[in-house]
C-alpha cells in the first residue's frame, strides 16, 4: 500500500515496537489484578490466564496480518478505513481516540490519588491542577522534540515497571507455600468465561503500540515478530505474578484488592518490599501516560491526514522534529480537560465497549483486505485461512454479549450520534 506519511521517519525497529507495546499493556491494572482473579478462581486462576492469552493471540495475529498489509501511522483506524472507507474509519477513529482519552484521564487520577496516600498535600485541587500540567505537558513537549526521545521513555519506563515485578517473581518464590497453588477442582465453563473477560481488558494495549505503523522500519516484518514477543512476556509475567502472589498469600489474596502486589511483597521482603512495589505501581501508570502521548495523538493526525475530520493543522508535521506536533498538543489538551474535570465515569463505561468494537472492526478488516489489496508475498498472512479472523469476531461479539442493556443502549446512542456527525462533515466537505 502506498506511503503517506510524508515527513515521518521510520526508526522503530523490533526491540523498540515490543518494549512500546508491552509498556501498554503492563499498566496499573496489573498491580490489583491478582487479587480480583484470585475472587474468582483461587488456585485455578492460572487457567484463565492461558485461556485468555489463546484469546488476545488470535485477536493480536489479526493485527498483525492488518498492520502488514496497511502500515501507515495510525493503526486500528488506518486499517479500517483502508478496508472499509471514511465512514468505518472515522467511526474506528473516534472509539479509538475516546477510548484512549478516557483511559488516561482515568490512569492520571489515579496516580494521583496513590500519591496522595502519602502525601496528602496531593488533594489540594490546585496542586491536582499543576500535577496534570506538570505530568501531560511535560509528556506532549518530549513527544514533540522527537520521536527518538519519546521511544526512549517508553523504553527506560518499561524496564523501571518490570524490575520491582521481576523482583517479585524472581525472589518471592522463598516465600510461597505449595499448598495455595494446590487445584481442588477444575472452574466451570462459565467461571472461566466471566473471569477472561476481566483479563481480557487487562492485556489491551497492543493495538496502541501499533499506532506508529508509519514510523516502524520494515514493519511486513517487524510488527508480527513486536507482536509475538511482546504478547508471550506479557503472558508469562502475569502467570508468575499470579503464582507468587497466591503461593505467598494463600486465600488471603482476595482481601487485598487495593495493593496485592505490595501486600505480597511485604510480606516476603517487609516494609521496603511494600515501598518498592508501591513505587513500581506509580511508575507503571506514568509508563501508560508515557507511552499513550507517544502514540495516540497519531490516530489524531492520522484522520485529519485522511481528511476524515476536516482539520488540516492536526496532521501538520513539525519541520524540525518531524513529529505531529499539533496532535500531540492537542490531544495532550483533551486528556488535561477531562482529567481535571472528571465527569468521564458513564463514558468510560462506553469507552470500554468501544475497544471491543474497534478489535471486531480490525478482523473483520483482515477478510476485507485479503479480497481488496493485491498479495505480497513479503507480508505477514495469518494461517488457517479465515478461521482465525473468523473465531476472534466470534470471541468478541461473545464479550460484548455480556454488557449489560444499559452499555449496549449507551453504545447505540453514540454510534447514531457519530453517524449524524459524520453526515454533517460529509455534507460540509461536499459544498
Amino acid at each position: 500500500m502506498a506511503h503517506r506519511d510524508e515527513g515521518l521517519k521510520r526508526t522503530i525497529g523490533v526491540l523498540g515496537l515490543s518494549a512500546n507495546i508491552i509498556n501498554i499493556i503492563v499498566g496499573a491494572g496489573i498491580f490489583a489484578l491478582p487479587a480480583i482473579i484470585a475472587s474468582k478462581m483461587g488456585a485455578s486462576s492460572i487457567i484463565a490466564y492461558i485461556f485468555c492469552g489463546i484469546l488476545i493471540a488470535l485477536v493480536m495475529l489479526c493485527f498483525a496480518e492488518a498492520g502488514s498489509k496497511v502500515n501507515n501511522t495510525g493503526g486500528p483506524y488506518t486499517y479500517i478505513e483502508t478496508a472499509f472507507g471514511d465512514y468505518a474509519g472515522f467511526m474506528g477513529g473516534v472509539f479509538v481516540i475516546v477510548s484512549a482519552l478516557f483511559a488516561d484521564a482515568a490512569v492520571s487520577n489515579a496516580l494521583i490519588n496513590m500519591l496522595a496516600t502519602i502525601y496528602p498535600v496531593f488533594e489540594h485541587g490546585w496542586l491536582r491542577l499543576a500535577f496534570l500540567v506538570i505530568i501531560l505537558g511535560g509528556l506532549a513537549l518530549l513527544n514533540v522534540i522527537g520521536l527518538k526521545q519519546g521511544i526512549g521513555l517508553v523504553k527506560l519506563n518499561t524496564i523501571a515497571k518490570l524490575i520491582p515485578l521481576l523482583i517479585l517473581i524472581t525472589l518471592g518464590w522463598q516465600g510461597v507455600s505449595m499448598e495455595h497453588l494446590h487445584i481442588q477442582s477444575a472452574p466451570s465453563l462459565k467461571t472461566l468465561g466471566e473471569t477472561s473477560l476481566i483479563l481480557f481488558f487487562a492485556f489491551q494495549g497492543a493495538e496502541t503500540g501499533l499506532i506508529v505503523g508509519g514510523e516502524i522500519i520494515n514493519p511486513k516484518r517487524n510488527v508480527p515478530r513486536a507482536i509475538l514477543i511482546s504478547i508471550l512476556t506479557v503472558l508469562i509475567i502475569y502467570m508468575l505474578i499470579q503464582g507468587v502472589s497466591q503461593g505467598v498469600l494463600g486465600d488471603d489474596l482476595p482481601n487485598f484488592t487495593a495493593a496485592p502486589l505490595a501486600e505480597t511483597a511485604r510480606k516476603v521482603f517487609g516494609p521496603m518490599g511494600f515501598k518498592l512495589l508501591f513505587l513500581g505501581a506509580l511508575i507503571s501508570m506514568f509508563g501508560y501516560l508515557s507511552g499513550s502521548v507517544l502514540n495516540n495523538p497519531r490516530v489524531v493526525y492520522a484522520l485529519s491526514r485522511d481528511r476524515v475530520i476536516p482539520l488540516k493543522k492536526l496532521s501538520k508535521i513539525h519541520p524540525s522534529f518531524a513529529t505531529p506536533y499539533v496532535s500531540i498538543m492537542v490531544y495532550a489538551a483533551l486528556c488535561f480537560i477531562i482529567a481535571a474535570t472528571g465527569s468521564f465515569t458513564q463514558l468510560a463505561v462506553i469507552a470500554s465497549g468501544s475497544m471491543l468494537i474497534i478489535y471486531g472492526l480490525v478482523s473483520l478488516s483482515v477478510i476485507r483486505l485479503r479480497y481488496k489489496l493485491k498479495p505480497n508475498p513479503s507480508e505477514f498472512k495469518i494461517p488457517g485461512g479465515l478461521l482465525i479472523p473468523i473465531l476472534s469476531i466470534g470471541i468478541i461479539l461473545y464479550f460484548l454479549s455480556n454488557l449489560s442493556r444499559n452499555e449496549m443502549i449507551g453504545t447505540a446512542i453514540f454510534i447514531g450520534v457519530l453517524s449524524i456527525i459524520f453526515a454533517g462533515i460529509k455534507w460540509l466537505k461536499n459544498r
